[in-house]
């Protein structure tokens, strides 16, 4: 539940460059990094912890995101949900509770983090200040909403040998949740059935 909430709203033991002053260079980067890929495919999993360090949740799944805005997130059982985006509205389907929940996607980055990964890479200069820091071939950026109606206070985004490879959000109160993305292919073909929804028949509909 805590991923699907947060992508609705979106340490390396060898010393690493400072970050750069230059902000417009940790922008030119990361436009860069993520505009390389139109669609992606990769496996997940995620672990949130609280402001202690205690484990709170631990879950897997599977992802597909396609430019721009389109984007479907399948975590595994016990804790199964689907997620998906055709870039104007959203579905949250759960298929224990045979419920799904219909809202117009909100495009505001700082509020759908999922969006970093498949929207219009244009308005993250909008949305974050940014900063990056390299260290081989990792580099690690750090986005710090502009705006203060945020659902996180920072977010890290890393890259390795220029592929994703995983994404942390903190909120207000120090929790955590570290999202690690595995076997991450880069611009494979991507059914665009995948990005649509289908109500099941019986389940309940909660239009937001």
């Amino acid at each position: 539940m805590r991923l699907i909430r947060l992508l609705l709203l979106a340490a390396l033991a060898v010393a690493a460059i400072p970050a750069q002053a230059d902000d417009e260079a940790a922008v030119q980067k990361l436009t860069q990094l993520l505009s390389q890929a139109q669609t992606i495919t990769a496996r997940f999993s995620q672990l949130t912890l609280d402001g202690g360090g205690t484990q709170l949740q631990e879950t897997a799944g599977e992802l597909a995101l396609k430019r721009p805005g389109l984007f479907r997130w399948h975590t595994d059982e016990p804790q199964e949900q689907l997620l998906v985006s055709n870039g104007q509205q959203v579905w949250l389907y759960d298929p224990d509770l045979q419920q799904v929940t219909i809202q117009k996607l909100d495009q505001r980055l700082t509020h759908t983090p999922a969006l970093l990964l498949s929207g219009d890479v244009s308005e993250i200069r909008q949305n974050f200040d940014i900063s990056f820091k390299e260290a081989g071939d990792v580099v690690d950026f750090t986005l710090k909403p502009k705006a203060k109606d945020t659902l996180f206070d920072n977010l890290r985004l890393s890259f390795r040998k220029g592929v994703i490879n995983d994404m942390q959000l903190i909120d207000s109160v120090g929790q955590r949740t570290n999202i690690l993305f595995l076997a991450v292919k880069m611009n494979p073909a991507v059914d665009a059935k995948q990005f649509t929804f289908e109500v099941p028949a019986g389940a309940d509909v909660i239009q937001e």
